[in-house]
């Protein structure tokens, strides 16, 4: 066993989630707490030295940059720490891809960074917890995890913070990557990696913002007008993210409101509501100063913009080499 330990911080979710029967389909997501989950984690007998921190323990839906702030802090120390191989933070699902990518754009690329969750409550049948995480203990210890950025790992794969969303709102796969699959396979006692690592002792690419800047998803639907952009700019929005249909796309009265906002400044990323697909740049994009998301869905391309933002970054070529960028 390595004289190093896992520190592994823990925010809620299903994965500490209690339904209080085995067959129940509702249940309390974060009732358990870390050093108890541990325990029970122990009793496996896994070679492993895990120290747990409790960073919080609610539903993942209400996790935003409170949280997010105070687990960068957590990462950044684990980075400085000798003692510290590498970090796991335990995570409800719903939200665990958009954590996931803030830390991955925020933190350097020197220690194994690994999300983990659950899609079953710890008193379920079939519960999903206790063997996601003996295999996300596996990619924090592996030395090839490092040099991947933030890492997602849940059915027996392993996921990259830029590709991983969530697919399906049941059952233990519901998680996937898109334009890669997954990078590894894990279980309890092995791991395959698929590909070498693409991010060898790279720094953070965004310095993390005391206050994220307030982006708008707009999402599009038959019969839209340009009320949603309005509206959006009325509250205060400094950049706007569209959901459109297809590759991008939004009824004419919606492009004509994105591309004034555009033109005044605000920042606009074109992304689709549709599961899986690249949203390339049109030939007007330039004309009407948009941004195409690439590979990124809405909620991803939200957080980059958010970052761009705050970083000064509001041109749109600049800013779409940034969503060019892997």
């Amino acid at each position: 066993m390595s004289d190093q330990a896992i520190l592994v911080l823990a925010t809620g979710g299903t994965i500490a989630g209690q339904a209080g029967s085995a067959t129940r389909a509702d249940y309390r997501p974060g009732q358990i707490d870390i050093a108890d989950f541990l325990a029970e984690f122990d009793a496996l007998g896994v070679d492993a030295r895990l120290e747990g921190r409790q960073v919080a323990n609610i539903d993942s839906a209400n996790i935003g940059p409170e949280i997010w702030c105070q687990l960068h802090s957590a990462c950044m120390d684990a980075m400085s720490d000798p003692s510290c191989s590498g970090v796991i933070i335990t995570h409800g699902t719903d939200t665990a891809e958009e954590t996931a990518f803030l830390l991955d754009l925020t933190l350097p690329t020197t220690k194994p960074i690994v999300l983990v969750g659950a899609m079953r409550p710890a008193d379920a049948v079939g519960s999903d917890g206790l063997r996601n995480f003996a295999n996300a203990v596996q990619i924090a210890a592996h030395p090839a995890a490092a040099g991947r950025g933030v890492l997602l790992v849940m059915g027996d794969t392993v996921l990259s913070a830029r590709d991983v969303r969530k697919a399906h709102t049941g059952g233990t796969n519901a998680f996937k990557g898109f334009p890669r699959g997954p990078i590894a396979l894990a279980t309890p006692s092995s791991v395959d990696w698929l590909s070498p690592p693409w991010r060898v002792e790279e720094a953070a690419r965004f310095v993390l913002p005391g206050k994220m800047p307030r982006v708008s998803i707009i999402y599009a639907y038959a019969g839209m007008d340009g009320a949603s952009v309005t509206q959006a700019l009325e509250q205060g929005a400094k950049g706007i993210v569209l959901a459109g249909f297809g590759a991008g796309n939004s009824p004419d009265t919606v492009r004509e409101a994105l591309a004034d906002a555009a033109h005044g400044g605000v920042p606009v990323v074109r992304a689709t509501r549709v599961d899986e697909g690249l949203v390339d740049r049109e030939p007007q994009d330039t004309a009407n100063g948009f941004i195409a998301s690439r590979a990124l869905g809405p909620a991803k391309a939200r957080i980059l913009l958010q970052l761009l933002i705050a970083s000064g970054v509001t041109d749109p070529v600049e800013a779409q080499a940034a969503f060019d960028r892997r």
